[in-house]
C-alpha cells in the first residue's frame, strides 16, 4: 500500500488556496486540465452558494496518488489527500474540520496582501498541538508583491524556525540547500546568507553533534549530509520551510510537493486524539496502527440528492470496510458545556451497518472495500452520524473528544415564513445542526424567539438559503429581543378589589399591598403584615398566589424582580369570598402598587472576555466603552495575547461578533456570559422596550 500524506491548505480568503490545490493536482496527473478531472467535473467551489458570494464555504478534500519517485523519494507511492479549507473567518468550522484530519499544514501566504491576522491566530493552535507547518508565498507574478518583504513578515511573525528552502528568480527558483539555480555572484551571496541560517536551524533542532563539528569547523555541508535532519525537523514541526510559488508558471509546484512527500509525516506519527470508552472509562491509547480496532471520526457531514446522508471520515486507527458493522457515539454537550445543545445534539450510541465506502476527489465519489488507518474516506447512509461523532468497533466502542470549536456568537432570530414551512423547517434545522457543530439553534425563555447562533453574517446567510434551496425552508428572520426585567424604584402601595355579584354565590376579595425595591438579585419576597384578621389566614396564601403570578407574568410587560410585597390589609365576605377571587385581588393591588411607586427598566448585562493582539487593545477598550462596557482589567498572556474582560450590556453585543473581527483585524475573540439584570439608562430604556417582540 502507498504511504500516506494527509496535508491541509490554510489562509485568508484570496491567498489562492483553491487555485494552489488545483494546480497540484495536475501536476500529481489526477486532472488532465486546472480545476477539472477527466469527466469535466470542476474540483471545487461546485456549490452554488460558493459561486456567488465568490470564496468557499466548505472543506473540499481530492485524495490522489503520487509516483514520481523525484517528488516521494524512497518512500515509493504516496497518497496524497489535499484539504482546501475556506479562508473567511465565518467558515471556521470547515477550517477546523480540516485541522482535524490532516497530519500537515501548509499556510498560503498572498505576497501581495502579507500575512493576514487570522494566519497568526491559527499558527498558534497549530504550535500548541505539533502541527507540522510549511509555508508556500503566492501571487509572485503580480506587480505589487514582495517576495522579500512577505518572507521578512514572515519570519517576524511565525518566529526563528521560518526559513526559505528556494528564492525566486527570473529563471525559476534558487535553491537555499543545494545553492543551485544560478551562477550570479550577488544571488549567490543572498543564498549563502539564507543557508548559513538555515543549516544552523536544522542542526541545532536535531542535536547532530557531529554535523554541528564540522560546520562550525568550516567543513562544506552538502544536501545529502543535511536531507535526513531538515526531513526530521520539518516533521517535528521544530523547522518551517518557506517555498515561492507562482502557480500560472508552475514554479514551485515540484519542490512543494516534495517537503510535503518527503518531510511531512506519517498518519501513525499524528499525535493520537484522547479515547474513552462512550461512558468515559479509560481505554488503552491508540497508536495509529492498522491491527488495532477500528477508531475514526467523522469530520463533515454532507447530504448527497442521489446517495443520502454521507459522513466524510478520518480513520485514526484500524480498518473500515464497506458494509461493516461500526459502533456511532455521539456526546456533543458533555465536551460544549452547554445544556442546550442536549436538545439538539442528542447523545447516542447506536450500531449501524457502514454503506459504500469511497475515496473522496472534489466532487467525486469512487468506491472501495476497504480504507485504513490515516485514510480519509466517505461513508454512506449513516443514519446517526454527526459531525464529530466516533466511530469504532461494536465489540470495542470508543469516545473520541471533539476538537475544540468556537462559540457561534451572532444571534439571529428565526420562525418559518408560513405555517406550511414549518416542518420543513424543523427538519431543516436538524440537519443542519448534525452537519455543522458551528451553529446552535437556541428558544429563548425571556422572549420566546427561536434564536440561531452563528460565526458571522456570512455563515448565517449561506445557512438560511441552504434552509431554502435544500430543504425547501422559507424563513423569516426578525431583529433578535432581549430579555428584559423590571423593578420598583420606591415605595408604593395601592388596594385590590374584586368584587362581583351574578346570581348565586358572588365574588368577593379586598386587600392592600405595599411594595418596596430590593437589593439586585433577591428575587420576591412576600411578606404577612395583617392583623386582626382582615384578611383571613386561610387567604393570605391565596394572595399571594396572585401576587407571585402577576410579577412572574409581568408588570408593563416585562416580569419584576427584586421587590418585597407586604398585604397589610383588606376585606373578605363570610360567603362570596374564595381562593380564586384573592388571587386576582393580589394580582390587581400589586400592579396598581408598583405603578405608584414607579417602575425602573432591567436589561440583562454579561462578562465578556475579549482576547487580541496588544495592538489592538486601545481599539477594543474604546468600542467597549461606547457599548456602555465597563471594563474589569486586561491581563497580557504568555503567548502575546491580552485579555480583557468587562461587563457589557446584552443589546450592545447582538453584532459585536463581525465587528470585533474588523477591530482586531482578525485576530480577536470573545466569550460571554450572562452575569445579572441591571437598571437600564433612561435614554436607552425606549430603544430596549422596542426590542421586545
Amino acid at each position: 500500500m502507498a504511504e500516506i500524506r494527509n496535508v491541509v491548505l490554510v489562509g485568508h480568503s484570496g491567498s489562492g488556496k483553491t487555485t494552489l490545490a488545483e494546480h497540484l493536482l495536475h501536476r500529481c496527473g489526477a486532472t488532465t486540465r486546472i480545476g477539472t478531472v477527466e469527466d469535466g467535473t470542476t474540483i471545487c467551489d461546485v456549490d452554488p452558494i460558493e459561486r456567488r458570494v465568490g470564496h468557499s464555504v466548505a472543506l473540499s478534500v481530492a485524495t490522489t496518488e503520487l509516483r514520481d519517485s523525484t517528488l516521494t523519494g524512497p518512500a515509493g507511492p504516496v497518497q496524497l489527500t489535499i484539504l482546501d479549507t475556506p479562508g473567511h473567518a465565518d467558515f471556521v468550522g470547515e477550517l477546523r474540520a480540516g485541522l482535524r484530519a490532516a497530519d500537515a499544514a501548509v499556510f498560503v501566504i498572498s505576497a501581495v496582501d502579507g500575512v493576514h491576522g487570522s494566519a497568526r491566530v491559527l499558527w498558534r493552535e497549530c504550535e500548541a498541538v505539533g502541527m507540522p507547518r510549511a509555508i508556500a508565498i503566492t501571487h509572485l507574478d503580480q506587480t505589487t508583491s514582495s517576495w522579500e518583504e512577505t518572507l521578512a513578515a514572515c519570519r517576524q511573525t511565525f518566529g526563528d524556525g521560518v526559513h526559505a528552502l528556494y528564492l525566486p528568480s527570473e529563471d525559476g527558483l534558487l535553491d537555499v540547500v543545494r545553492r543551485a539555480g544560478t551562477t550570479d555572484d550577488a544571488a549567490l551571496a543572498t543564498v549563502d546568507q539564507l543557508r548559513g541560517a538555515l543549516i544552523e536551524e536544522v542542526i541545532t533542532e536535531s542535536d547532530d553533534d557531529a554535523l554541528m563539528e564540522r560546520y562550525l569547523s568550516g567543513d562544506p555541508v552538502d544536501f545529502e549530509d543535511l536531507i535526513d535532519d531538515l526531513e526530521a525537523a520539518v516533521a517535528q514541526a521544530h523547522f518551517h520551510p518557506v517555498l515561492p510559488v507562482t502557480m500560472p508558471a508552475g514554479v514551485g509546484l515540484d519542490e512543494l510537493l516534495e517537503v510535503i512527500c518527503r518531510g511531512f509525516p506519517k498518519p501513525s506519527e499524528h499525535v493520537m486524539p484522547p479515547v474513552t470508552t462512550p461512558d468515559g472509562r479509560e481505554r488503552p491509547p491508540i497508536t495509529g496502527s492498522t491491527s488495532e480496532p477500528l477508531v475514526a471520526e467523522v469530520i463533515k457531514t454532507t447530504t448527497d440528492a442521489y446517495v443520502g446522508r454521507v459522513s466524510l471520515v478520518r480513520i485514526f486507527a484500524g480498518t473500515l470496510r464497506a458494509e461493516q458493522a461500526v459502533h456511532v457515539s455521539g456526546h456533543f454537550a458533555r465536551f460544549s458545556g452547554h445544556a442546550d445543545d442536549a436538545a439538539w445534539h442528542a447523545d447516542h450510541d447506536v450500531d449501524e451497518k457502514a454503506g459504500t465506502l469511497s475515496t473522496v476527489f472534489g466532487d467525486t465519489l469512487t468506491p472501495v472495500e476497504e480504507a485504513a488507518a490515516g485514510q480519509i474516506v466517505a461513508i454512506a447512509r449513516l443514519s446517526r452520524a454527526e459531525t464529530g461523532d466516533t466511530l469504532s468497533d461494536p465489540e470495542a466502542p470508543a469516545l473520541m473528544e471533539p476538537w475544540t470549536m468556537p462559540e457561534p456568537l451572532l444571534p439571529t432570530a428565526i420562525s418559518a415564513a408560513s405555517n406550511r414551512d414549518e416542518t420543513k423547517l424543523a427538519e431543516g434545522l436538524a440537519r443542519v445542526q448534525a452537519e455543522d457543530p458551528t451553529v446552535r439553534l437556541v428558544v429563548d425563555p425571556g422572549t420566546h424567539q427561536m434564536v440561531l447562533w452563528t460565526m458571522g453574517d456570512q455563515h448565517r446567510d449561506v445557512l438560511l438559503e441552504r434552509l431554502e434551496t435544500r430543504f425547501g425552508a422559507a424563513v423569516s428572520t426578525d431583529p433578535v429581543a432581549v430579555a428584559l426585567q423590571c423593578t420598583v424604584r420606591g415605595r408604593g402601595a395601592a388596594t385590590g378589589r374584586h368584587v362581583k355579584q351574578s346570581g348565586g354565590h358572588g365574588q368577593y376579595a379586598v386587600c392592600d399591598l405595599e411594595i418596596e425595591p430590593l437589593p439586585l438579585g433577591s428575587g420576591v419576597q412576600f411578606m404577612d403584615k395583617v392583623v386582626g384578621g382582615a384578611v383571613p389566614r386561610q387567604f393570605i396564601g391565596s394572595v399571594e398566589k396572585g401576587v407571585r403570578n402577576q410579577l412572574a407574568e409581568g408588570v408593563g410587560g416585562h416580569p419584576m424582580v427584586d421587590v418585597q410585597v407586604s398585604v397589610v390589609g383588606g376585606k373578605h365576605h363570610s360567603v362570596d369570598s374564595s381562593d380564586a377571587a384573592f388571587q386576582t385581588a393580589g394580582a390587581i393591588a400589586v400592579q396598581s402598587a408598583a405603578a405608584d411607586a414607579g417602575v425602573q427598566l432591567l436589561e440583562p448585562v454579561d462578562v465578556v472576555t475579549v482576547s487580541c493582539e496588544e495592538a489592538h487593545v486601545g481599539a477594543i477598550l474604546s468600542d467597549l466603552a461606547a457599548r456602555r462596557g465597563r471594563v474589569r482589567g486586561t491581563e497580557p498572556d504568555s503567548d502575546g495575547q491580552t485579555t480583557v474582560t468587562a461587563e457589557v450590556p446584552a443589546i450592545e453585543l447582538l453584532q459585536y461578533a463581525p465587528q470585533l473581527r474588523a477591530l482586531a483585524h482578525g485576530t480577536g475573540r470573545f466569550r460571554r456570559e450572562y452575569l445579572a439584570h441591571s437598571p437600564a439608562p433612561e435614554q436607552v430604556a425606549q430603544k430596549l422596550a422596542a426590542t421586545t417582540p
